[in-house]
């Protein structure tokens, strides 16, 4: 009961790391990357949330620009609105279409790792969400006369730890992307 417990905490824990990094992902520095372009959302045969990586291959020719080769050139215009409505700026060259990323200015870069650090603590309070959710199963279980007094102690311990992991975990995700974002 208490290792089901456990293992569930641990589990939600781990998955709120793996979100926090896939948010991260978006956060642009200064190299171009196609997972800048993940949370494009194109309107493809009838789907307005179509994922742009599912009409087209997305590929960074060099450090600043990022070039989309759709599957179907007639998606071409709707992969321009959906760059559009993502506040990128698409140059269309035939059947490619090319998105240009200028380095970030220092203000900018300072903006987006105060983002970063936003996101980190979103992710912590998520952490502590799971901690208290096992905390009260743990509760539960004691309440019922299901385990002692001390394997409640144990539990708790147990789950504490498990927090902390994840909080240091998090604040290397944290770091090390304000690391690279702060980096010219």
């Amino acid at each position: 009961m208490l290792n089901d417990i456990k293992q569930d905490a641990q589990t939600r824990m781990a998955k709120s790391i793996d979100a926090l990094k896939h948010t991260l992902t978006s956060i642009r520095t200064g190299r171009a990357s196609p997972a800048l372009l993940d949370r494009v959302t194109v309107n493809a045969y009838g789907n307005p949330n179509t994922p742009l990586n599912q009409v087209a291959n997305v590929s960074n020719p060099d450090a600043h620009s990022l070039a989309i080769t759709p599957f179907d050139k007639s998606m071409i215009k709707e992969i321009e609105k959906g760059l559009y409505n993502a506040e990128l700026t698409p140059n269309t060259m035939g059947t490619t279409i090319r998105v240009n990323l200028p380095p970030p200015t220092e203000e900018r870069r300072r903006e987006l790792a105060k983002q970063v650090q936003q996101e980190g603590e979103g992710a912590k309070v998520a952490i502590r969400k799971i901690r208290e959710s096992a905390n009260k199963s743990v509760a539960t279980l004691f309440k019922d006369k299901a385990i002692t007094e001390d394997d409640k102690k144990r539990g708790e311990d147990d789950i504490q730890k498990l927090t902390d992991k994840s909080s240091k975990d998090i604040d290397a995700v944290v770091a090390d992307k304000v690391k690279e974002l702060m980096s010219v």
